[in-house]
């Protein structure tokens, strides 16, 4: 029996370089099926990849996450710094803006609050284990 385990399907690298915008634009408003996965998976997965690599703290994001289930898209797209640091914040102001042109409502903005909470848990995730040491 292998106990190796199992090697992701993506690498960062490859993660990084996904256009979360169009995974957004087609994902938020979906019903359950592809596009909805693969915002919620991979969409995820990368937009942790790109806020990790600027440094965005996981809690920023969850705070992104709550303001966005409180208040909506539209109204986050209007902050001035969803996310600390200039180069992280025009990025999220792009996914911030892409949702908020939808026609989505109510639905859409939990949709987009529950993807940036788990963007926030997988950056977390990855800064325990480099911080334990492995590679992530």
């Amino acid at each position: 029996m292998n106990d190796a385990p199992h090697p992701p399907d993506h690498t960062d690298d490859e993660l990084a370089r996904l256009d979360i915008t169009v995974l957004l634009r087609y994902g938020l408003t979906a019903g359950p099926g592809p596009r909805r996965t693969a915002l919620i998976g991979d969409g995820a997965a990368a937009a942790a990849v790109v806020l990790d690599r600027l440094g965005t703290e996981p809690r920023s994001v969850a705070f992104l996450a709550d303001t966005v289930r409180a208040g909506g898209l539209a109204r986050a797209a209007e902050l001035p710094e969803p996310v600390p640091g200039r180069e992280a914040a025009v990025l999220v102001h792009e996914w911030l803006r892409t949702g908020a042109e939808l026609v989505g409502g109510i639905a859409a903005d939990d949709t987009a609050a529950t993807w940036l909470r788990a963007v926030a848990t997988i950056i977390e995730v990855k800064q325990l284990t480099r911080a334990r040491g492995q590679d992530t």
